[in-house]
């Protein structure tokens, strides 16, 4: 079905951590098909799994409101479609619903698989209506687990680990949504998608980059943003700021915390040829937090002074985990990224929290904050040793996705607070190594890096790309990016234009032109110590 276009036409705000997926301004192209007959249509069970019930519904469109703790909304939805399909795997006593909107007019001949965040693995409506919005047909999966943080699916009545719904969660259910989505597609339009698409952020990138790994033939194009590779080790690292903090008995306030990444940026911002606020290359900064100390910041009015404890914290956090020998084991928290995501003191981020308790150590009233160096890497190797496999999601080997003729997009910010963008260039660059460089891996997957941005920031705030629209041009008109075009926002507040560059390449301002348009700026190899 690839070418048959041609032939038819929490103290931390969790919308800062998750991701709703936002509007491609691409054009659409003509539907070609017939009027839509909303019924139930027969769905043959993927392999492994058994159809237990089959639903449709016409729904009118209009506001479609975001369920459970995300939230969020779109307007202007076209009349649609809803087939319900629920799913179980004998003998696990799981139900897993996966969810088919279709429009009932002005189709694109796409089909849009979407993602989810955190601990939810599909979507929660705003980005089923928002693909349906743009004409798409849209595919989604609950995975039989709960909502973004709902994590009481991990253990059974026994205390286990429900390896069953884990497995749901980390692979297959995005798999049989797939399958789900394009035999619905069939039935209600008279024939299959032209195209597939994957769209996801974090959970939904990584669940982007196991269709790629694990089922090359899914979709065409996969948009995989931050995406949460290597789940079984940088969720455990995640935790690192609390347990500097715990064990060093040091507690920057947020103002304090908030004083070295602006030094910090202020510091190493110039080094692209201009002061922005948006450091476009991290790797280069060497900022020192020790050279803050005694420094006053005043924070809620009162004055306080920058000690070398505080520097010591900051510089652990910034360096990332290691074993108390020194080995690395992890990247640290983006010196542009805020480090009270992570690290307010008490309130360790509940994604990572839920991951360590739950599935790592299997015991829900672990204290995290009596964690010493040697049991957080003890806790950091058993959950690689026990989950790699299951949901790390980092193996390099995408041969078989580059010979379906699949294209993968990503991008990420370089101020993400939750994932550091150091694993997804880790990736990439095993991933080169395995297929044979980084010419031969542009073919097929391209990696842009955003300065400025936090986690799934562009779309959501902190600028906009056309990231859909680059990929549709990729994967139906051979079009393969060389920049991606966003708007981005600077230290002042505003808007401004800029190509991001394809990795590894960095943005240098050429030194005249306005620097608030991207013809002021350059994509170049970036330079190093």
């Amino acid at each position: 079905m690839r070418r048959l276009l041609t032939a038819v036409a929490a103290g931390v705000p969790l919308a800062a951590a998750v991701y709703l997926p936002t509007a491609s301004a691409e054009p659409r192209t003509a539907s070609a098909s017939a009027p839509v007959t909303c019924s139930a249509p027969s769905v043959k069970a993927p392999a492994g799994t058994r159809v237990d019930s089959v639903a449709a519904a016409r729904r009118a469109g209009g506001t479609i409101n975001g369920t459970g703790v995300l939230q969020g909304s779109v307007s202007g939805v076209p009349a649609f479609c809803e087939v319900t399909v629920t799913l179980t795997h004998p003998g696990a006593d799981d139900r897993a619903t996966v969810r088919t909107w279709l429009p009932v007019s002005d189709w694109n001949g796409r089909l849009q698989g979407l993602g989810g965040a955190a601990y939810l693995a599909g979507d929660n409506g705003v980005g089923l209506g928002t693909a349906v919005k743009n004409g798409y047909a849209a595919t989604t999966t609950d995975a039989g687990v709960g909502d973004a943080l709902d994590t009481g699916w991990a253990l059974n009545g026994a205390g286990r680990v429900d390896t069953a719904l884990l497995e749901n969660f980390a692979s297959r259910s995005q798999h049989e949504a797939a399958v789900v989505g394009k035999e619905v597609v069939d039935a209600v339009y008279g024939h299959g998608p032209a195209y597939s698409y994957f769209n996801g952020c974090s959970t939904g990138g990584r669940q982007g980059y196991m269709e790629a790994q694990r089922h090359p033939d899914d979709y065409d194009g996969i948009l995989a943003n931050a995406p949460a590779v290597n789940w079984d080790e940088f969720e455990v690292a995640t935790l690192w700021p609390q347990v500097v903090m715990n064990n060093e008995k040091t507690y920057p306030s947020k103002c304090e915390l908030a004083a070295f990444t602006e030094a910090a940026v202020k510091t190493c911002d110039p080094l692209d040829g201009l002061e922005d606020g948006l450091v476009n290359d991290p790797g280069r900064c060497d900022f020192d937090p020790r050279r803050l100390i005694g420094t006053q910041v005043v924070c809620d009015g009162k004055e306080l002074t920058i000690t070398a404890a505080d520097a010591a914290v900051v510089r652990k956090i910034w360096d990332g985990p290691r074993t108390a020998s020194g080995k690395k084991l992890w990247a640290g928290v983006p010196i542009g990224a805020d480090l009270s995501a992570l690290a307010t003191p008490g309130a360790p981020f509940p994604v990572p929290a839920d991951w360590v308790r739950l599935w790592v150590a299997k015991d829900p009233s672990l204290d995290l904050s009596t964690l010493t160096y040697d049991r957080f890497t003890q806790l950091f190797q058993q959950s690689r040793a026990e989950y790699d496999k299951v949901i790390g999601t980092d193996d390099p080997d995408l041969s078989d996705f580059r010979a379906s003729g699949g294209k993968l997009l990503t991008w990420q910010g370089l101020d993400d607070q939750y994932i550091p963008a150091e694993g997804t260039v880790r990736y990439r660059e095993q991933v080169e190594r395995k297929l044979g460089g980084a010419e031969r891996v542009d073919e097929f997957y391209r990696l842009f890096l955003v300065p400025g941005t936090v986690h799934c920031g562009l779309n959501k705030g902190d600028g906009t790309t056309d990231d859909l629209g680059a990929l549709t041009a990729w994967v139906e008109h051979g079009k393969a990016p060389r920049t991606l075009p966003a708007t981005l926002i600077n230290s002042e507040g505003e808007q401004v234009a800029r190509d991001l560059c394809r990795y590894p390449r960095v943005s240098r301002y050429t030194g005249h032109a306005d620097p608030a348009l991207a013809s002021g700026f350059r994509c170049v190899t970036p330079s190093r110590h």
